[in-house]
């Protein structure tokens, strides 16, 4: 019994030591990655500035801002996977990265984050007012005048989804769908929701041939 006790102790503190290591390596791999973030913008902005938060379902999430040539802030937020695979790409991860506050300079006078909605009610709002709606259109404007299937359902294990699909497509996956919780983080990362959508479709289509 001593012997056991014995194992079971040494075995718990191996275990705590790898998890020890773990995270270690993840906070390591957190901090990389922040860095070349900033590097990455720096090749392409005079000023930048950035934080990295944990989401409680989508962990770290890295926020960067830029200023343009009028002083004026514009805020974008990436995920630590998405960073991870571009800067393992082979391609230029700076134009990436760049080509998204490239694209928020088209509102001029700067672009913070979105305020997060602080009720159920809020988000609802923010959900049925701007983010469905942007998606709708964005998916039937980007493969007009094609007809694509687009809108909300139920998914037992995400709970509420937004739909694409291409109904030309009769045997096998013809549709994506993105949990709504995941559109509004990226709406409040001040990204467009719908790329994920876009991505979904194309790689369907791809899939089948249609591209």
């Amino acid at each position: 019994m001593k012997n056991e006790t014995t194992n079971l102790e040494a075995n718990g503190s191996q275990a705590n030591e790898t998890d020890t290591e773990e995270q270690q390596k993840r906070v390591e791999l957190v901090k990389a990655v922040y860095h070349n973030g900033m590097v990455a913008l720096k090749m392409h902005f005079d000023e930048v500035e950035g934080q990295v938060l944990n989401h409680d379902q989508y962990g770290p999430v890295f926020m960067f801002q830029v200023k343009d040539e009028e002083n004026k802030g514009y805020s974008c937020g990436f995920f630590l996977r998405e960073l991870v695979v571009n800067f393992q790409s082979g391609n230029d991860p700076s134009l990436w990265m760049a080509s998204f506050y490239a694209e928020l300079m088209k509102t001029k006078g700067g672009k913070a984050f979105p305020a997060p909605p602080a009720s159920e009610d809020e988000a609802k709002a923010v959900i049925d007012k701007i983010i469905v709606p942007q998606c709708m259109a964005a998916v039937r404007e980007e493969f007009a005048p094609e007809q694509i299937y687009a809108g909300l359902d139920w998914h037992k294990e995400f709970g509420p989804v937004f739909e694409a699909g291409v109904p030309e497509i009769k045997d096998g996956n013809n549709v994506c769908a993105v949990p709504i919780h995941l559109l509004l983080t990226h709406y409040l990362l001040n990204r467009d929701p719908s790329e994920l959508l876009l991505q979904g479709l194309y790689k369907i289509r791809k899939e089948h041939g249609l591209d």
